[in-house]
This record gives structure tokens, C-alpha cells and sequence, in this order.
């Protein structure tokens, strides 16, 4: 997916310690101090930001003129949540909070579960966005104190109680944060009169590295899947705060997209979600299997041999470097047989007692309305960026060349005999990228249609068919295009949308649709034709292009060839 990053005003160490805003501050508060040395019990809050302020969930109070310096020149507005007042920022008509801390910092509490902060006096400023979770090549800061969140809303009465959108990133349960501009909530927010919450938690081995069968202890009992638990517990801060932001803690819409969409098919599994959301809509983003506790053991295994630690000594990686812990995650995947440790939400019998959509789709969530999202070519960039040649491939190479993509064992001259058959007009890299979307992502989340088809509330699906118009084209309705049509962060940085009038009318098409959903539970609206509810009878699915128009069973024989062979998730 595009890389979450968003650009930082200031650097770090490899620790996350802040170098250069102690000093801005310092400049900031120095005549503040001379004047009123009451303010000198601050100091270290201020030298070190807000963010230094809530160390470990202890705040000390950002007071008088040292706040009021540091908040200079911005349209600032306060409320209050559970745990002490928050500063935010008016900026365009919406309020925007950045980096509001729903819990303590997880760095004492490595692989356990986490942890609401302590309440703190005085005002935290949220006026910028919080440290993302440890993770390889981060363009932001990062730190094991990473469990913050960012809200935009129009209005902070409580009795507006708007919809509340949050958004899960995505990164493959390895990297990103809510902070990436394309999640920038203030458009929607701003024309939709709704709550956008966006958020970061732990990731990679910090979140999900399984321990259980190693440590034995049950201190690190949860260690695979303590993201999934911080998750848990936005959600519940949004249950017990949003209200304070105007939105409505009973109307609680989640969407992500890519790894985003995977965390919330898990959180459906998950008894401890359980009525902290409503409803769901997942972009790309399917979790038919959860890794089994003998798989995940095994990469814990590999993660140790990588450090050269014995089992025995297993709870040295409590204390170890979290420099040393990422180098270790590069080494080879045991189960996958190529590319670095995955880690991900483990059956681990404990928050997560079943797959989130094996044998069947999780009755937890089976009275939750939800959407069901893919785009056409997934793979164009999801392969395509990072291996330019799949764009010239040759038909004597293709089979070959799919055996390895296509993560489901089909003969693969088959496949591409079928494609050639239905698809005369293709290219063999066409054909590489329609079958390899085909047998992957789009499979993951047919599977959870058709379970989800059984249960009693509706499920919608989409397919984006809109190509990206920029590079010429090449990256067609590649994976992650739909999220700036969501957001209408058309122009954002990472969007492969632009923002001519094509893609205007697909955003505003799209956009409506989930503000619709997270109004009622149902995405149709105005300006679409009816978007009927997928039942196997006919498979409807809302097909967005340059006009929306319902399709049944759109790809059908590309559907069939693939359902004849098992699907287990990568990774699982």
C-alpha cells in the first residue's frame, strides 16, 4: 500500500527521545520563566513536548505562559476526556486533536497487554501527531510509547452525537500510523458533519510476537496479540471520550484498508471487541486465518536463532534494544520461505479463540452490517512498484513466473490458459496482474462474503474499477487507490488519484456511500444506482468506475477457477 508516512517538523534518536524541540522550546519559554518561576516545575515537560509530557500516561500540567507559547499563532480549542483536558486546533472549520494518548506507554509493559494512562492535571496539547509503533525504515518518529490517537470533528457538543468514523492503517500488521496525509480527516469530517478517528498501535513483533509456548509464564500470555488488544482498547476510549468531541459513542463505524481491513476481520473474532463498534467497511484488507500457535512459535524460534539467544533466556527480550529486536525481524520467514518474520494475530486461545473467518464468518459479529472492498488490480503496485519488469513480461515466462505469485497451489499454465480464453485482448502482464489479484486479496475477501452471506445482517461488496490516471496509467485500480477517494485527500501525498474531474466524481460517489453507511448501516444514497446486498443468488457488487453501476457476479469463471483449491492466508 502507499507508504505511511507523514513529514515530521522534528528528528529523533533510534530511542524516539525528541533533540531539536527542547530546544525551540527552551527559546519559546525562556522569558515565561523569568517571569514566573511557578512555571519551572514544566521544564522537562516542555523541553521534551507534549509528548514527553505523558510519559508512561503521568502528565504533568502544561500551565500558563509556557502553553501559551507553545500554542502562538494557532486557533486553539480545549475539551475534556476521561483522563484530563486536551488542546486541540481549529483549522478549516473542523477541530483537529493530534496525538491524544488512549494509553500508557507500552515500552515497561513490552509483549503484555496494554494499558489506560493515569489521569494527568492541567491542558495536554494535541497539536501534533504521536510517535508511531518501532517499525523498519519509518520516514516518522517512532517509540514504544506509540498509543495515541487523532480526532477531527466539526463541533464538540455532546449532544451533536455525529457518526464516528476510525480509520485502522494498514501496513501488513508491520508498519504505519495513523498520521500518513492521505488519513487526513478534516475533508470528511468537514462535509460529511461526521467524527473521524485516526490511530496508532503496536505492530510487528512489539504487537504480535507469540511467546506463550516459550516463556510459559503468564506475563507474556497475550504477547500475540497485544496490537490487536491495543486496538481494543481505542476503541474503548472512543466509547468513553467521543462524546466530548460531539460525536456518538453508539454509532461507531470502523475502516481500514489493506493490513487495516485484516485487523478488523479479526476484531469481529475477538470477544473482548465485542460492542465497541457497530459496523465495518475493510478496503482490500481480509483475515481468513489467524496464524496457528506452532507456526507463530516457530518464528519466535527464528527471531531468537537470529539473536543468537537461547530459548532459556527468552525474557531477556523484554530489555533488549529495540534497534536489535527490528534487525533480528529481517531474518528469512520460516513458514513463508522468503521475505522477513511475518508477525500477525496468532489463535492463541486466549483474545483469540477461533480463525476470524474459518470454518464459517464469526457469529460475535454476525448482526454488524459490513462492506466488503477490492480494486481491480490489486497487484499492479503490490508487485508491480517493487519488480518493474512484471510490466513486460513474455507469454513463455508467464507461467512460471505466476507459480510463484499466485499463493494458492493451481497449476499455473491453467490459469493462464483460462485468462487467454476469457480475455483475449490481455497482455501476459495483464493477465499477471488480473490472476494474481484474482488468487490473492480478491479471494480472501469472496471467502468472507460468502460466509458472511449465511448470517443475518447485510453485507455489501464493492470492486473499484477506476484506473489511477497518473504515470500514464500504468498503476490502473491498483491496491490502496481507494483510500484518498474516501478521504477526498485527492492532492495528498502518496495519492495516486489526482484530483481531475473523473476522479471527483468517483470520490464524491464513494465517499457519500460510507457516510451513508456510517449514518444507517446501509451505503446507498442519491446520487447511486441501488446497491443490493451480496447474496449468493446473485452476487451483487457496486462496481465504482467512471460511473457506479451494480454488476452480478462480476469475474465469475475467474471466481470458479480459484475455488477449486484450497486458500489459507499467507503468513497463517
Amino acid at each position: 500500500m502507499p507508504p505511511d508516512r507523514a513529514s515530521r517538523r522534528f528528528a529523533t534518536s533510534p530511542t524516539g527521545r525528541w533533540h531539536d524541540r527542547a530546544r525551540v522550546s527552551q527559546v519559546l519559554v525562556a522569558g515565561a520563566l523569568l517571569a514566573a518561576p511557578a512555571a519551572v516545575h514544566a521544564v522537562s515537560a516542555i523541553d521534551h513536548g507534549r509528548r514527553s509530557l505523558l510519559q508512561a500516561g503521568c502528565a504533568l500540567p502544561l500551565l500558563g505562559l509556557g502553553a501559551m507559547a507553545y500554542a502562538a499563532g494557532r486557533d486553539t480549542i480545549v475539551t475534556t476526556t476521561r483522563h484530563g483536558q486536551v488542546r486541540g486546533e481549529r483549522h478549516r472549520d473542523v477541530n483537529v486533536f493530534r496525538g491524544i494518548r488512549y494509553g500508557a506507554d507500552t515500552a515497561p509493559r513490552r509483549f503484555m497487554p496494554p494499558v489506560a494512562p493515569r489521569p494527568w492535571n492541567g491542558i495536554a496539547n494535541a497539536l501534533d501527531y504521536g510517535h508511531a509503533s518501532p517499525q523498519p525504515g519509518s520516514g516518522e518518529a517512532t517509540s514504544e510509547d506509540c498509543l495515541f490517537l487523532n480526532v477531527w470533528t466539526p463541533g464538540l457538543s455532546a449532544a451533536a452525537r455525529r457518526p464516528v468514523l476510525v480509520y485502522i492503517h494498514g501496513g501488513a500488521y508491520a508498519s504505519g500510523s495513523g498520521a500518513s496525509p492521505l488519513y487526513d480527516g478534516t475533508h470528511l469530517a468537514g462535509r460529511g458533519d461526521v467524527v473521524v478517528v485516526t490511530l496508532n498501535h503496536r505492530l510487528n513483533l512489539f504487537g504480535y510476537l507469540y511467546l506463550d509456548r516459550i516463556a510459559r509464564t503468564e506475563a507474556l500470555a497475550d504477547g500475540g496479540n497485544c496490537g490487536q488488544l491495543d486496538l481494543v482498547l481505542a476503541l474503548e476510549w472512543v466509547r468513553d471520550n467521543i462524546a466530548s468531541f460531539g460525536g456518538d459513542p453508539g454509532n461507531v463505524t470502523l475502516f481500514g484498508q489493506s493490513g487495516g481491513g485484516a485487523k478488523i476481520a479479526t476484531l469481529m473474532a475477538m470477544p473482548a471487541a465485542a460492542g465497541v463498534f457497530h459496523r465495518g467497511w475493510t478496503m482490500s484488507g481480509q483475515q481468513v486465518t489467524a496464524s496457528g500457535p506452532l507456526n507463530a512459535t516457530t518464528r519466535t524460534r527464528a527471531l531468537l536463532d537470529a539473536l543468537h539467544l537461547p530459548e532459556a533466556r527468552v525474557q531477556e527480550l523484554r530489555s533488549m534494544p529495540v534497534e536489535r529486536l527490528l534487525e533480528a525481524m529481517q531474518a528469512t520467514d520460516p513458514i513463508i520461505g522468503r521475505g522477513r518474520l511475518y508477525f500477525g494475530p496468532v489463535l492463541d486461545e486466549r483474545s483469540l479463540r477461533r480463525h476470524p473467518f474459518y470454518p464459517d464468518a464469526p457469529p460475535l459479529a454476525a448482526r454488524l452490517p459490513m462492506i466488503i472492498g477490492n480494486t481491480r488490480g490489486e497487484t499492479r503496485n503490490l508487485i508491480g512498484r517493487g519488480d518493474p519488469t512484471t510490466f513486460s513480461l513474455g507469454w513463455d515466462t508467464l507461467a512460471e513466473r505466476l507459480g510463484g505469485e499466485l499463493r494458492v497451489d493451481i497449476q499455473p499454465e491453467l490459469v493462464v490458459t483460462t485468462y487467454r480464453r476469457l480475455y483475449p485482448h490481455y497482455s501476459p502482464s495483464e493477465v499477471f496482474f488480473a490472476a494474481t489479484t484474482a488468487a490473492r486479496s480478491w479471494r480472501g475477501a469472496i471467502i468472507e462474503l460468502e460466509a458472511r452471506a449465511a448470517q443475518p445482517a447485510d453485507t455489501w461488496t464493492y470492486q473499484l474499477d477506476w484506473p489511477s490516471p497518473v504515470d500514464g496509467g500504468r498503476w490502473g485500480a491498483c491496491h490502496g487507490l481507494d483510500i484518498p477517494l474516501l478521504f477526498g485527500t485527492l492532492n495528498a501525498e502518496g495519492s495516486l488519484t489526482g484530483a481531475g474531474t473523473e476522479a471527483v466524481a468517483v470520490s464524491q460517489a464513494m465517499g457519500d456511500s460510507l457516510l451513508a453507511f456510517a449514518r444507517s448501516g446501509n451505503p446507498n444514497h442519491a446520487g447511486l444506482p441501488q446497491w443490493r446486498p451480496y447474496r449468493l443468488d446473485r452476487r451483487s457488487t457496486m462496481v465504482f468506475d467512471r460511473s457506479a453501476h451494480p454488476v452480478d457476479d462480476p469475474r465469475g469463471d475467474e471466481r470458479r477457477l480459484f475455488e477449486k483449491v484450497p486458500f489459507i492466508q499467507q503468513g497463517t
